[in-house]
């Protein structure tokens, strides 16, 4: 594999396997770097992950007043910060704060400046000025925040006025992870308590990051709650590696016969932890060790080895929790015997692209069977797939996915506009052509199945 004028070209590997360690979760790292910021002292955070996206935010936090130190670096950027937090009160910024390209910058940032005595203006690129931002502008005006989008259909920039926030009992129409982080961050700064009501559970960095900081919130079934008038207490913290990120090279394993691979220091939360379970459920045969690192996130080492996987039903709850894997996911299931039904993934048309469409053109360009939906799509497996030209969408984990697919595919697969990659993987394109060289080791260590997630035929 290699790439020229941002252009991804891949042809089908002869192996697949041996030891990798992904960058730092994507998530974990924007939300350190905030809740930092609002804490009352210095706070190291180390296994930062310098990708577009995050650097986004540590400009946002740094237009806000925060002084940020960078300690140390490797190969694509700054991964050991020294924030200097300021506590709950930030500086006016003196102009727009420029998110580029991440929802999660946009969203869960409104959540703190809804609390600050001043007006501010959050803009982003194109593709992030097309993505809703209604569902954080109703609830957060309930509150008390004057604020609004001045872009068509309800999209950025946001206009933000804040101050003066009360506490409110918020349920969801949609399961979003930012919209309920958005809320509890606004919720520090509001009179009473702000509760939000989950559809779905989703992911809970925040909620296991604000406890890290000495912060109190309560969860009774799908309600979580938090008081105002905390203050976050400073501490350091490390970043696992990103689940995500390492979905791809998962997924690569498990459809390459007689790989081995082991992911080590990754993030193993059960709210994230969907992939593997999807996996088992396909057949695959993975191994977990898990630990608590000292950001309180489980983490440890996954080990997959490769053989035929076959098509299953995935729906419901599990959905939330696998959202940002589907593309990879919708390319095992091409490889797969079978069929795989996608459900309750509408989310997906309001990604970094329609994540739906996009998986569903490229994939019938390689020549699988499959039938797109309104909230998913219908992949009939075991077609060989062919490479030819695809594009990216502007779309990092469609890049990354059909990167992987091309490994599996006869002939050349070519990705273009493929610098969108950098976005949450900076050294991805390292990582596959070290994997796939005759020189990888595959892990020596036994890959018993596992048996945390027992194959069934449940979509949870």
């Amino acid at each position: 594999m290699h790439s020229k004028n941002n252009i991804i070209r891949v042809k089908k590997a002869k192996r697949f396997g041996g030891e990798v360690s992904v960058p730092g979760d994507k998530s974990i790292s924007h939300r350190a770097v905030m809740l930092a910021s609002i804490s009352n002292g210095r706070c190291r955070i180390d296994g930062f992950l310098p990708s577009e996206d995050c650097l986004s935010t540590l400009g946002a936090m740094r237009a806000l007043g925060v002084q940020i130190d960078v300690l140390g670096e490797n190969d694509f950027g700054s991964d050991e910060l020294m924030i200097h937090g300021r506590g709950l009160n930030l500086t006016e910024p003196k102009s727009d704060i420029d998110c580029g390209n991440s929802g999660t910058t946009m969203r869960l940032l409104s959540g703190i400046l809804a609390g600050q005595q001043f007006s501010s203006r959050l803009i982003g690129d194109e593709s992030l000025s097309t993505r809703p931002m209604e569902r954080i502008v109703s609830p957060l005006g309930a509150m008390g925040c004057k604020i609004s989008t001045e872009g068509e259909n309800g999209c950025a920039p946001l206009s933000i006025n804040g101050g003066g926030l009360k506490g409110i009992n918020y349920e969801m129409p949609v399961a979003s992870a930012q919209v309920k982080s958005a809320l509890l961050l606004a919720g520090l700064y509001a009179e009473g308590r702000t509760s939000v009501v989950e559809p779905l559970r989703t992911r809970d960095h925040t909620e296991k990051m604000l406890d890290f900081f000495q912060v109190r919130t309560d969860r009774n079934d799908n309600e979580i709650g938090i008081e105002s008038g905390q203050m976050l207490e400073s501490r350091d913290f490390v970043v696992p590696g990103d689940i995500s990120s390492a979905a791809f090279w998962l997924v690569a394993a498990s459809s390459f016969p007689n790989s081995q691979l082991m992911v080590k220091n990754v993030g193993l939360n059960p709210t994230r932890n969907g992939i593997l379970k999807i996996l088992v459920r396909m057949g695959a045969y993975v191994s977990e060790s898990v630990e608590t690192n000292s950001g309180g996130e489980e983490t440890g080492n996954v080990t997959v080895q490769g053989g035929k996987l076959k098509g299953i039903e995935i729906s419901g709850d599990i959905v939330p929790n696998i959202i940002d894997e589907i593309p990879i996911i919708a390319v095992a299931a091409a490889l797969a015997n079978g069929k795989t039904i996608i459900k309750d993934a509408a989310e997906l048309r309001v990604k970094e692209s329609d994540r739906i469409s996009a998986v569903a053109e490229n994939l019938s360009k390689m020549g699988a069977d499959l039938q797109e939906t309104s909230d998913g799509m219908v992949i009939n497996g075991g077609n060989q797939l062919q490479g030819t030209e695809l594009k990216s969408f502007g779309d990092h984990r469609i890049a990354m996915a059909f990167a992987v697919a091309g490994l599996f595919a006869s002939g050349q697969t070519i990705i273009t506009d493929a610098e969108c990659v950098s976005i949450s993987y900076p050294n991805f394109e390292e990582h596959l052509i070290r994997m796939t060289s005759a020189t990888s080791k595959a892990s020596e260590y036994p890959i018993p199945v596992i048996t945390s997630f027992p194959e069934s035929n449940s979509s949870n």
